[in-house]
């Protein structure tokens, strides 16, 4: 499959996730703004997240997907259903013991995530009534390497949507419901999210069933047994143990930057919030789309030992994000006000909100680069089943990340959080980049010195645009005419991007070379 193709499907879905996403955002931000109740929704809404990207999108995908790959290409797809059979089997029985647990524990939880959150006891009760969607997601993470292994990408890169599109419903449609039942309207938006868990598992069923690989839950004790007795179980679970500390380590640098950003006052939480979803629009639709489509590619050219198709692979995922994750980082650091204003600057989103979200915006988009290319350079090690390595770096990252905080959030506050996070991405990624160069399993292709100069000089046309543009214009003194706002905003993206491309063409930059990896 052609990679540009496969990465192209992947970031098309994802970009109507993050669509409705912002749409969702935007709601969120117009009935709540930024205040102690989207704080204590936040941290409530992180902690099923966290353990998301921990348990189901992390060290479980990490371990699973390769071992899948790996299976199918060596013992063919029927050794690989017995695989999926044990595996969910196994899963399904440690999450309904994870979701009691954390129902039960929630406000041990809770109280690790926020403990200075003003509205402690209501994010204690959203808590519980989200925490079944870790549950839900990580059975849509098992589907999605099933998927992504088979080479059917759209379904689970449009699946995110739903969550979005449940959460858009019950906060337009619940939310006044509740309010004249003297019930905190805010609780929609937990109502949305164990929704759009439901729906989300259930548009995998149908996929999965296409392919012959629905998952057979075992329910007798003798069934688990046999699951747990798997050679492939144990594999992953093996492999599962450094990828669980590696992705550990990512989030306990989040739990710790919410714990210190509840100590910062209201707001503090939700203007990190705000700017981390604007964030997630590069490193998902380009980030996220690499590593889906060359984990499995990298695994297979792993398995036939074609080094040269190997390297070849990585080189071109991080020329991808040199060209197109530069110019977001430019857009992070020197247009974020406008962005945020247009996107959010609405009913209780104060002008004061926008500014503070802003700065952490900047502080994010510090690290940008290091983020996008973390999500390339970490399958170059996954697909090795090399787990140990970017275990170790992420170790020594977090240490430097915490010890950033310490000298920034005293001058920065809540922007000082978010600026250690971006500089820590990019030693991870430089880190990661030395290792692969190291080992020999990344060999740049010539042309990359004259490929950055283009890069620059197209960059720095772009960063002098956009400069332009923030300081032209009273963004925040548009608020009333929301339209045009609107309006203006695309049209200096529109011609930012004429721009970029247009000086690169003209610099003799191929962008159809991009196409040809396969």
């Amino acid at each position: 499959m052609n990679l540009l193709k496969a990465a192209s499907t992947v970031s098309l879905w994802t970009l109507l996730s993050r669509v409705t996403g912002l749409v969702r955002d935007q709601i969120i931000a117009a009935q709540f703004g930024a205040s102690a109740l989207t704080d204590a929704f936040n941290v409530a809404f992180r902690i099923p997240n966290l353990l998301r990207r921990l348990f189901a999108e992390g060290a479980f995908s990490s371990a699973f997907v390769p071992i899948l790959a790996a299976t199918r290409a060596e013992k063919g797809d029927d050794a690989t259903r017995a695989l999926i059979h044990a595996v969910a089997t196994v899963l399904v029985w440690a999450l309904l013991l994870t979701c009691a647990v954390g129902i039960v524990g929630a406000p041990v939880v809770v109280w690790l995530f926020g403990a200075g959150l003003q509205e402690l006891d209501l994010a204690v009760l959203m808590t519980r009534w989200m925490f079944p969607y870790i549950g839900f997601m990580s059975l849509v993470a098992l589907s999605a390497g099933i998927l992504n292994t088979w080479k059917r990408f759209a379904i689970p890169a449009a699946t995110p949507v739903l969550l979005n599109v449940a959460m858009i419903l019950c906060a337009a449609a619940l939310a006044p419901g509740l309010q004249a039942w003297g019930i905190a309207p805010i609780h929609a938006l937990s109502a949305g999210v164990l929704l759009g868990g439901v729906l989300q598992l259930s548009l995998q069923v149908p996929a999965l069933r296409r392919i012959g690989c629905l998952p057979r839950i075992g329910l007798s004790p003798a069934a688990v047994r046999a699951a747990w007795r798997h050679e492939g179980v144990h594999r992953v679970l093996g492999h599962m143990a450094p990828a669980l500390l590696g992705v550990s380590v990512a989030q306990l640098s989040l739990l710790i930057n919410s714990q210190i950003a509840s100590h910062l006052g209201p707001g503090a939480v939700s203007w990190m919030f705000y700017a981390e979803r604007l964030m997630e629009f590069p490193t998902a639709l380009l980030g996220v789309a690499l590593g889906v489509v060359l984990i499995p590619g990298l695994t297979a050219l792993q398995a036939k030992g074609d080094r040269e198709g190997y390297s070849g692979h990585l080189d071109w995922g991080l020329r991808l994000v040199m060209l197109l994750a530069a110019p977001c980082m430019l857009a992070c650091l020197l247009f974020a006000q406008p962005l945020l204003t247009v996107l959010f600057h609405y009913g209780r989103f104060t002008a004061e909100s926008v500014a503070m979200s802003a700065l952490a915006l900047q502080g994010y988009g510090c690290g940008l680069l290091g983020l996008v290319a973390i999500k390339v350079l970490a399958p170059g090690f996954y697909a090795r089943q090399d787990l140990r390595t970017p275990v170790r770096i992420s170790i020594v990252v977090l240490a430097a990340t915490q010890l950033m905080n310490l000298a920034f959030v005293p001058w920065l506050g809540h922007a000082g959080l978010t600026l250690s996070i971006g500089l820590g991405a990019m030693v991870n990624a430089g880190w990661l980049y030395l290792g692969l160069r190291r080992l020999g399993v990344l060999v740049p292709t010539p042309g990359w010195a004259g490929f950055l100069l283009r890069l620059a000089v197209a960059n720095a046309v772009l960063g002098g645009w956009l400069f332009w543009a923030a300081q032209a214009v009273d963004w925040i003194g548009l608020q009333a005419r929301w339209g045009w706002r609107a309006g203006l905003l695309a049209a200096v993206l529109l011609v930012a991007a004429l721009a970029y491309f247009g000086v690169l063409r003209l610099l003799g930059v191929n962008l159809r070379q991009f196409a040809r990896r396969g």
